[in-house]
């Protein structure tokens, strides 16, 4: 079997090597495509750098817009070239399903989509459109197969691969601790964002919020997991921030020494900053109580406002039906808020604590591992296409 893959950014690189790992489990395969190194370790050789694509937001992506265009027609030429018997595209739906209708327009290969588009929270216009291009489409959350059913496209509910990520020991923790000197200190996981513009944007403002945290707990460490493509920026800004943060930078190690570094991170914190997105999976799978905190330009903030149709941006709150995570997002995205919030987390860390574990029950833990659950129903789609 060959297939051909695309994710754009981290958490489309580690739901795809999840994936590819369920395939190889289920079949002889081969990939083709653009991923990352978590996708690299399974076997695939990347047409061009995956953080490439990694842009977010409206206004950010007009410098590279020409660039992304290129690398839109260049993919679909090497899909259309490889014989595949599926594409099958991960998130960033922006590039993805462009990829898509150029492959579809000139060719009858399936088309895979992994994660449905979250018209439940804006543009619920997309699912349609989608459908043109699209033949499956693989849902991460329990009440997404409705939406995507209802415009003409298969759905499977495949889960979330974070629920089946192995979590550190209580004896791995204390190596993590020992190794890096951090003895009984409690830890602030800082966690900005997997792409270069977050960091750069999110980073001065966590920095000096977290000022004010640090001086009512003088004795909180700090530690920063990053990526290998965003570490440098990382290194610029945390010079300015009240303390010297423990950057842990997988360019640095081996891939599953990072992992393994990263795990023990999450598992002994005792509460986290972090941007919008994916992470708020990881750290309720850890149990670890966070903060979320997110902003884009003020053009784009604006037109995004406009379009939402839910109060909330966090997963945990959304999967769970509850508001338990705190967030500070837009115009509430400012150190003062910010801070206030973090306090607060320290204080009553336990409140958060029902909201993650019945969203990784929801999510699927102790069930089959979503990223075989995955391959099973893209196996399944290519018999029923």
């Amino acid at each position: 079997m060959k297939v051909f893959i695309l994710a754009g950014e981290a958490s489309g690189d580690r739901l795809g090597a999840a994936l590819m790992a369920g395939l190889r489990h289920l079949t002889n395969v081969e990939f083709i495509g653009v991923g990352g190194p978590l996708m690299e370790t399974e076997g695939l050789q990347s047409l061009f750098p995956m953080d490439e694509l990694s842009v977010m937001g409206i206004i950010e992506v007009l410098p590279k817009y020409r660039h992304l265009k290129r690398r839109i027609r260049e993919t679909a030429e090497a899909a259309l070239g490889s014989d595949a018997d599926v594409m099958i595209t991960i998130d960033s739906p922006d590039f993805s399903l462009r990829v898509a209708a150029l492959v579809k327009a000139s060719s009858d290969m399936r088309t895979v989509h992994y994660v449905a588009p979250s018209v439940w929270a804006w543009r619920a216009g997309r699912a349609a459109k989608m459908a043109k291009v699209i033949d499956h489409v693989l849902a991460l959350l329990p009440f997404e197969p409705p939406y995507m059913e209802a415009a003409g496209m298969a759905c499977d509910f495949v889960g979330h691969p974070v629920v089946s990520e192995p979590q550190a020991t209580k004896a791995e923790i204390e190596d993590f601790r020992a190794r890096h000197d951090l003895g009984d200190a409690p830890v602030m996981l800082v966690l900005p964002g997997s792409r270069r513009g977050e960091v750069g944007r999110l980073g001065p403002i966590f920095g000096k919020a977290l000022g004010p945290v640090l001086e009512r707990h003088p004795n909180l460490r700090l530690v920063v997991p990053t990526t290998a493509h965003v570490a440098p920026v990382l290194r610029d800004v945390v010079v300015d921030w009240p303390a010297s943060p423990l950057i842990l930078d997988p360019s640095q190690m081996e891939s599953d020494a990072y992992k393994a570094e990263k795990a023990c991170a999450f598992g002994t914190a005792t509460g986290a900053l972090a941007a919008s997105g994916t992470v708020s999976l990881e750290l309720a799978a850890s149990a670890t109580p966070m903060v979320i905190a997110y902003d884009v330009s003020w053009v784009s903030r604006q037109i995004i406002a406009m379009m939402l149709k839910i109060d909330t941006l966090t997963l945990v709150n959304l999967v769970s039906e509850t508001r338990a995570i705190p967030e500070c997002n837009g115009k509430h995205c400012n150190p003062p808020e910010i801070a206030a919030a973090l306090i607060k987390m320290l204080e009553a860390p336990g409140a958060q604590l029902d909201a993650m574990a019945l969203t990784m029950e929801r999510l699927g833990r102790g069930g089959e591992a979503p990223g075989l659950r995955a391959a099973r129903a893209v196996l399944d789609g290519i018999g029923r296409g």
